[in-house]
Protein backbone atom coordinates (compact mmCIF):
# COMPACT_ATOMS: atom_id res chain seq x y z
CA UNK A 1 0.00 0.00 0.00
CA UNK A 2 1.82 3.44 -0.75
CA UNK A 3 2.03 6.10 1.39
CA UNK A 4 -0.51 8.69 2.37
CA UNK A 5 0.63 11.60 0.54
CA UNK A 6 0.66 15.02 3.40
CA UNK A 7 -2.41 16.45 3.76
CA UNK A 8 -2.81 20.70 4.49
CA UNK A 9 -2.27 21.91 7.67
CA UNK A 10 -3.33 25.30 7.35
CA UNK A 11 -6.30 24.62 5.54
CA UNK A 12 -9.10 26.37 7.80
CA UNK A 13 -12.27 23.39 9.01
CA UNK A 14 -14.44 23.60 11.14
CA UNK A 15 -14.72 21.71 14.16
CA UNK A 16 -16.54 20.87 17.31
CA UNK A 17 -14.92 21.91 20.19
CA UNK A 18 -15.31 18.84 22.04
CA UNK A 19 -14.30 16.70 19.38
CA UNK A 20 -10.72 18.31 19.71
CA UNK A 21 -10.45 19.13 23.76
CA UNK A 22 -11.44 22.72 23.53
CA UNK A 23 -12.26 24.32 26.91
CA UNK A 24 -12.86 27.85 27.79
CA UNK A 25 -11.45 28.85 30.65
CA UNK A 26 -12.77 32.75 30.63
CA UNK A 27 -15.50 34.22 28.98
CA UNK A 28 -17.07 37.74 29.16
CA UNK A 29 -19.63 38.84 31.40
CA UNK A 30 -23.18 39.99 29.88
CA UNK A 31 -22.81 43.75 29.30
CA UNK A 32 -19.87 46.10 28.07
CA UNK A 33 -17.04 44.77 28.07
CA UNK A 34 -13.41 45.54 29.93
CA UNK A 35 -10.99 47.06 27.68
CA UNK A 36 -7.93 45.36 30.06
CA UNK A 37 -9.82 42.17 31.03
CA UNK A 38 -8.09 38.78 29.01
CA UNK A 39 -10.00 36.15 27.78
CA UNK A 40 -8.31 32.67 27.07
CA UNK A 41 -9.36 29.70 25.73
CA UNK A 42 -7.15 26.56 25.66
CA UNK A 43 -7.17 23.20 24.45
CA UNK A 44 -7.22 20.04 25.68
CA UNK A 45 -4.60 17.85 24.31
CA UNK A 46 -6.34 14.30 25.90
CA UNK A 47 -8.42 13.53 23.10
CA UNK A 48 -5.52 14.07 20.22
CA UNK A 49 -3.65 11.77 22.47
CA UNK A 50 -6.47 9.03 23.02
CA UNK A 51 -7.30 9.16 19.10
CA UNK A 52 -3.28 8.89 17.88
CA UNK A 53 -2.01 6.57 20.30
CA UNK A 54 -2.81 3.60 19.41
CA UNK A 55 -0.56 4.01 16.06
CA UNK A 56 2.51 4.49 18.15
CA UNK A 57 4.84 2.24 19.19
CA UNK A 58 7.92 1.25 20.88
CA UNK A 59 10.95 -0.19 18.18
CA UNK A 60 13.12 -2.47 19.16
CA UNK A 61 16.46 -3.43 17.66
CA UNK A 62 18.21 -7.06 18.33
CA UNK A 63 21.20 -7.65 17.28
CA UNK A 64 22.94 -11.51 17.32
CA UNK A 65 26.08 -11.46 19.21
CA UNK A 66 28.51 -14.94 19.57
CA UNK A 67 27.92 -16.87 22.82
CA UNK A 68 31.49 -18.60 22.46
CA UNK A 69 30.47 -22.27 22.49
CA UNK A 70 26.99 -21.96 22.50
CA UNK A 71 26.89 -20.18 19.47
CA UNK A 72 25.05 -16.92 18.91
CA UNK A 73 22.10 -15.30 20.52
CA UNK A 74 20.04 -12.89 19.81
CA UNK A 75 19.17 -9.59 22.47
CA UNK A 76 18.10 -6.10 22.32
CA UNK A 77 20.54 -3.85 21.71
CA UNK A 78 18.55 -0.56 21.72
CA UNK A 79 15.07 1.20 21.17
CA UNK A 80 13.03 3.67 19.56
CA UNK A 81 9.88 4.92 18.44
CA UNK A 82 7.95 4.91 15.54
CA UNK A 83 4.62 5.74 13.79
CA UNK A 84 2.21 3.11 11.92
CA UNK A 85 1.67 4.96 8.08
CA UNK A 86 -0.34 2.48 6.48
CA UNK A 87 -3.12 -0.54 6.70
CA UNK A 88 -0.35 -3.06 5.63
CA UNK A 89 1.77 -2.34 9.14
CA UNK A 90 4.64 -0.12 7.61
CA UNK A 91 5.75 1.94 10.76
CA UNK A 92 8.42 5.24 10.45
CA UNK A 93 11.21 5.42 12.49
CA UNK A 94 14.65 6.53 12.28
CA UNK A 95 17.61 4.86 10.73
CA UNK A 96 19.90 5.17 13.69
CA UNK A 97 17.25 3.28 15.54
CA UNK A 98 17.27 -0.13 13.17
CA UNK A 99 20.98 -0.01 12.56
CA UNK A 100 22.66 -2.85 13.45
CA UNK A 101 19.64 -4.99 13.68
CA UNK A 102 19.16 -8.52 12.78
CA UNK A 103 15.84 -8.52 14.14
CA UNK A 104 13.15 -6.09 15.50
CA UNK A 105 10.26 -5.92 17.44
CA UNK A 106 7.51 -3.55 18.03
CA UNK A 107 5.29 -2.82 21.02
CA UNK A 108 2.24 -1.50 20.69
CA UNK A 109 0.38 1.42 23.34
CA UNK A 110 -1.67 -1.54 24.71
CA UNK A 111 1.29 -3.88 25.21
CA UNK A 112 0.82 -6.59 22.63
CA UNK A 113 4.11 -7.32 21.54
CA UNK A 114 4.74 -7.82 17.54
CA UNK A 115 8.01 -8.86 15.45
CA UNK A 116 8.92 -6.77 12.28
CA UNK A 117 10.28 -6.73 9.00
CA UNK A 118 13.06 -4.36 8.32
CA UNK A 119 11.61 -2.76 4.83
CA UNK A 120 14.50 0.08 4.08
CA UNK A 121 16.89 2.39 5.91
CA UNK A 122 18.61 5.31 4.44
CA UNK A 123 21.45 6.93 6.42
CA UNK A 124 20.72 10.03 4.58
CA UNK A 125 17.60 11.46 5.57
CA UNK A 126 18.35 9.43 8.71
CA UNK A 127 14.98 7.97 8.13
CA UNK A 128 13.88 4.15 7.88
CA UNK A 129 10.92 1.82 7.38
CA UNK A 130 9.93 -1.69 9.47
CA UNK A 131 6.73 -3.94 8.90
CA UNK A 132 5.06 -4.95 11.79
CA UNK A 133 2.72 -8.70 11.69
CA UNK A 134 -0.56 -9.05 12.34
CA UNK A 135 -2.52 -6.37 11.34
CA UNK A 136 -2.07 -2.40 12.71
CA UNK A 137 -4.46 -1.15 15.40
CA UNK A 138 -4.16 2.12 13.91
CA UNK A 139 -2.31 4.33 11.80
CA UNK A 140 -1.48 8.33 11.51
CA UNK A 141 -2.06 10.50 8.59
CA UNK A 142 0.84 13.08 7.41
CA UNK A 143 0.57 16.63 7.75
CA UNK A 144 1.66 19.20 4.89
CA UNK A 145 5.03 20.78 6.75
CA UNK A 146 5.40 23.56 3.98
CA UNK A 147 2.68 24.89 5.89
CA UNK A 148 4.28 24.95 9.00
CA UNK A 149 4.16 28.23 11.19
CA UNK A 150 6.79 29.85 14.19
CA UNK A 151 4.73 29.23 17.24
CA UNK A 152 2.48 27.02 15.97
CA UNK A 153 1.36 24.15 18.70
CA UNK A 154 2.44 20.69 18.64
CA UNK A 155 2.81 17.71 20.33
CA UNK A 156 5.26 14.73 20.25
CA UNK A 157 4.67 11.29 21.45
CA UNK A 158 7.37 8.73 22.52
CA UNK A 159 9.35 6.28 24.56
CA UNK A 160 11.82 8.05 26.34
CA UNK A 161 14.78 6.38 27.51
CA UNK A 162 13.26 3.29 25.98
CA UNK A 163 11.00 2.67 29.15
CA UNK A 164 9.05 5.43 29.24
CA UNK A 165 6.57 4.20 26.85
CA UNK A 166 3.52 6.69 25.63
CA UNK A 167 5.35 10.09 26.74
CA UNK A 168 3.34 12.76 25.77
CA UNK A 169 4.74 15.98 25.88
CA UNK A 170 3.93 19.47 24.24
CA UNK A 171 5.37 22.95 22.74
CA UNK A 172 5.56 25.47 19.99
CA UNK A 173 7.89 24.90 17.13
CA UNK A 174 10.44 27.45 17.71
CA UNK A 175 11.87 28.11 14.34
CA UNK A 176 12.02 26.11 10.61
CA UNK A 177 14.68 25.71 8.20
CA UNK A 178 17.32 24.68 10.72
CA UNK A 179 20.31 23.12 9.57
CA UNK A 180 22.97 21.05 11.14
CA UNK A 181 26.55 21.21 9.75
CA UNK A 182 26.88 18.89 6.39
CA UNK A 183 29.92 17.37 5.51
CA UNK A 184 31.70 18.71 2.48
CA UNK A 185 31.51 16.64 -0.06
CA UNK A 186 28.11 15.44 -1.41
CA UNK A 187 28.48 11.93 -0.39
CA UNK A 188 25.75 13.06 2.53
CA UNK A 189 26.65 11.72 5.60
CA UNK A 190 26.07 13.54 8.79
CA UNK A 191 22.89 15.92 6.77
CA UNK A 192 20.56 17.56 8.49
CA UNK A 193 19.03 20.43 6.84
CA UNK A 194 15.85 22.23 6.67
CA UNK A 195 14.58 20.58 10.45
CA UNK A 196 11.73 21.88 12.25
CA UNK A 197 13.01 23.33 15.68
CA UNK A 198 10.99 23.13 18.85
CA UNK A 199 10.22 22.33 22.69
CA UNK A 200 8.28 19.01 23.32
CA UNK A 201 11.17 17.71 25.19
CA UNK A 202 12.49 14.65 24.08
CA UNK A 203 14.99 12.38 24.95
CA UNK A 204 17.00 9.49 23.68
CA UNK A 205 14.46 6.38 23.29
CA UNK A 206 12.10 9.29 21.14
CA UNK A 207 13.95 9.29 18.60
CA UNK A 208 11.59 8.43 15.45
CA UNK A 209 8.45 9.29 17.07
CA UNK A 210 6.18 11.71 15.81
CA UNK A 211 5.61 15.52 16.19
CA UNK A 212 1.47 15.64 15.76
CA UNK A 213 -0.26 18.94 15.33
CA UNK A 214 -3.12 19.77 16.77
CA UNK A 215 -5.33 18.00 14.03
CA UNK A 216 -3.86 15.01 14.76
CA UNK A 217 -1.46 14.96 11.67
CA UNK A 218 2.36 13.76 11.76
CA UNK A 219 4.18 16.82 11.01
CA UNK A 220 7.80 15.42 11.84
CA UNK A 221 9.86 12.83 12.86
CA UNK A 222 11.41 13.24 16.38
CA UNK A 223 15.38 12.98 15.49
CA UNK A 224 17.74 15.15 17.61
CA UNK A 225 18.14 16.87 21.14
CA UNK A 226 20.94 19.12 22.13
CA UNK A 227 21.25 18.63 25.68
CA UNK A 228 24.91 21.10 26.31
CA UNK A 229 26.34 23.32 24.08
CA UNK A 230 30.28 22.89 25.39
CA UNK A 231 30.09 23.00 28.98
CA UNK A 232 26.65 25.47 28.83
CA UNK A 233 23.45 22.94 29.36
CA UNK A 234 20.76 23.22 26.63
CA UNK A 235 17.03 23.52 27.50
CA UNK A 236 14.55 23.31 25.05
CA UNK A 237 16.40 22.51 21.36
CA UNK A 238 14.89 19.87 19.96
CA UNK A 239 14.30 18.73 16.06
CA UNK A 240 12.73 17.08 13.71
CA UNK A 241 12.86 16.01 9.98
CA UNK A 242 9.59 17.19 7.98
CA UNK A 243 6.87 15.42 6.94
CA UNK A 244 7.35 16.45 3.26
CA UNK A 245 10.91 15.37 3.18
CA UNK A 246 9.52 12.01 5.21
CA UNK A 247 6.61 11.23 3.43
CA UNK A 248 8.48 11.11 0.19
CA UNK A 249 11.80 8.89 1.99
CA UNK A 250 9.38 6.26 3.02
CA UNK A 251 7.25 6.12 -0.04
CA UNK A 252 10.36 5.00 -1.77
CA UNK A 253 11.74 2.52 0.89
CA UNK A 254 8.35 0.67 0.63
CA UNK A 255 8.75 0.65 -2.73
CA UNK A 256 12.42 -0.16 -3.81
CA UNK A 257 13.71 -0.75 -0.41
CA UNK A 258 16.45 2.39 -0.78
CA UNK A 259 15.72 5.93 -1.62
CA UNK A 260 17.34 7.66 -4.48
CA UNK A 261 18.90 10.77 -5.01
CA UNK A 262 20.25 13.53 -7.40
CA UNK A 263 24.17 13.38 -7.95
CA UNK A 264 26.18 16.09 -9.14
CA UNK A 265 29.54 15.38 -8.72
CA UNK A 266 31.40 17.84 -6.78
CA UNK A 267 33.32 17.89 -3.48
CA UNK A 268 32.92 21.31 -2.33
CA UNK A 269 32.98 23.89 1.01
CA UNK A 270 29.88 25.21 2.17
CA UNK A 271 30.44 29.83 1.97
CA UNK A 272 29.24 31.76 4.85
CA UNK A 273 29.20 35.33 5.25
CA UNK A 274 31.99 34.56 7.76
CA UNK A 275 34.12 32.21 5.51
CA UNK A 276 33.29 35.38 3.11
CA UNK A 277 34.85 37.90 4.70
CA UNK A 278 38.17 36.19 6.26
CA UNK A 279 38.91 34.93 2.54
CA UNK A 280 37.65 38.03 0.91
CA UNK A 281 34.85 36.37 -1.62
CA UNK A 282 32.81 38.21 -3.64
CA UNK A 283 29.56 36.29 -2.18
CA UNK A 284 28.23 35.46 1.16
CA UNK A 285 26.47 32.32 0.31
CA UNK A 286 27.19 29.55 -1.58
CA UNK A 287 29.04 26.00 -2.56
CA UNK A 288 33.02 26.45 -3.18
CA UNK A 289 34.32 23.94 -5.97
CA UNK A 290 37.18 21.59 -4.58
CA UNK A 291 36.79 19.64 -7.05
CA UNK A 292 34.77 17.60 -9.50
CA UNK A 293 34.68 13.87 -10.17
CA UNK A 294 36.01 12.55 -13.44
CA UNK A 295 33.63 12.21 -15.44
CA UNK A 296 30.50 13.42 -13.05
CA UNK A 297 27.65 15.52 -14.17
CA UNK A 298 29.73 18.64 -13.10
CA UNK A 299 32.64 18.10 -15.14
CA UNK A 300 30.91 17.06 -17.87
CA UNK A 301 28.91 20.23 -18.14
CA UNK A 302 31.74 22.71 -17.51
CA UNK A 303 32.31 23.04 -14.33
CA UNK A 304 35.73 23.70 -12.46
CA UNK A 305 37.65 23.81 -9.51
CA UNK A 306 37.04 26.55 -8.11
CA UNK A 307 34.04 28.05 -9.18
CA UNK A 308 31.18 29.02 -6.94
CA UNK A 309 27.74 27.43 -6.74
CA UNK A 310 25.19 29.86 -6.41
CA UNK A 311 22.45 27.80 -7.15
CA UNK A 312 20.38 25.06 -9.10
CA UNK A 313 17.38 25.33 -11.09
CA UNK A 314 14.99 28.01 -9.43
CA UNK A 315 16.65 27.33 -6.28
CA UNK A 316 19.20 30.04 -5.06
CA UNK A 317 21.73 28.95 -2.32
CA UNK A 318 21.50 31.59 0.49
CA UNK A 319 20.66 31.73 4.39
CA UNK A 320 17.62 29.66 4.60
CA UNK A 321 18.57 27.28 1.38
CA UNK A 322 21.90 25.50 1.09
CA UNK A 323 23.57 23.72 -1.37
CA UNK A 324 22.15 20.11 -0.05
CA UNK A 325 18.44 21.74 0.12
CA UNK A 326 19.06 22.91 -3.58
CA UNK A 327 20.61 19.86 -4.75
CA UNK A 328 17.84 17.72 -3.04
CA UNK A 329 15.08 19.85 -4.61
CA UNK A 330 15.98 18.55 -7.82
CA UNK A 331 15.18 14.83 -8.53
CA UNK A 332 17.55 12.26 -10.58
CA UNK A 333 17.43 12.43 -14.43
CA UNK A 334 16.92 15.85 -14.38
CA UNK A 335 18.38 18.69 -16.81
CA UNK A 336 18.56 22.01 -14.44
CA UNK A 337 20.19 25.06 -14.68
CA UNK A 338 23.28 25.62 -12.23
CA UNK A 339 24.74 29.00 -11.61
CA UNK A 340 27.97 29.58 -11.38
CA UNK A 341 29.71 32.44 -10.57
CA UNK A 342 33.34 31.65 -12.26
CA UNK A 343 35.72 35.09 -11.23
CA UNK A 344 33.66 38.02 -11.40
CA UNK A 345 31.18 36.57 -14.04
CA UNK A 346 28.06 34.70 -13.67
CA UNK A 347 27.21 31.91 -15.77
CA UNK A 348 24.95 29.27 -16.74
CA UNK A 349 25.62 25.66 -17.06
CA UNK A 350 23.22 22.92 -18.06
CA UNK A 351 23.85 19.71 -15.83
CA UNK A 352 22.30 17.08 -15.92
CA UNK A 353 21.68 15.03 -12.33
CA UNK A 354 23.06 11.35 -12.21
CA UNK A 355 21.00 9.52 -9.06
CA UNK A 356 22.89 7.89 -6.28
CA UNK A 357 21.26 5.73 -3.52
CA UNK A 358 21.34 7.20 0.26
CA UNK A 359 23.21 3.91 2.09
Amino acid sequence: MPTPPPTPTAVPVTVNLEDVGAVVVASPEAGPGDPGQIYVVTFDASKIVERVMPAVVTVINEQRFSDGMFGETEVEAGRGTGFIIDGSGNIVTNQHVVSGGTGFEVILSDGQERKATLIGADPLSDLAVVRMDGPPPSTVPFGDSATLRQGQPVLAIGSPLGEFTGTVTSGVISALNRDFPASAADTGEGIYTDLIQHDAAINPGNSGGPLFDLAGRVIGVNTLGIPQSGVTPVQGLFFAIPANRVADIASQLIENGQASYPYIGIEYQPISPDLAAQNDLPVDYGAYVLTTVQGGPAEQAGIQRGDIILGIGDQRIQGQTTFTEALFAQSPGDTVTVTVLRGNEERQFEVTLAGRQGS
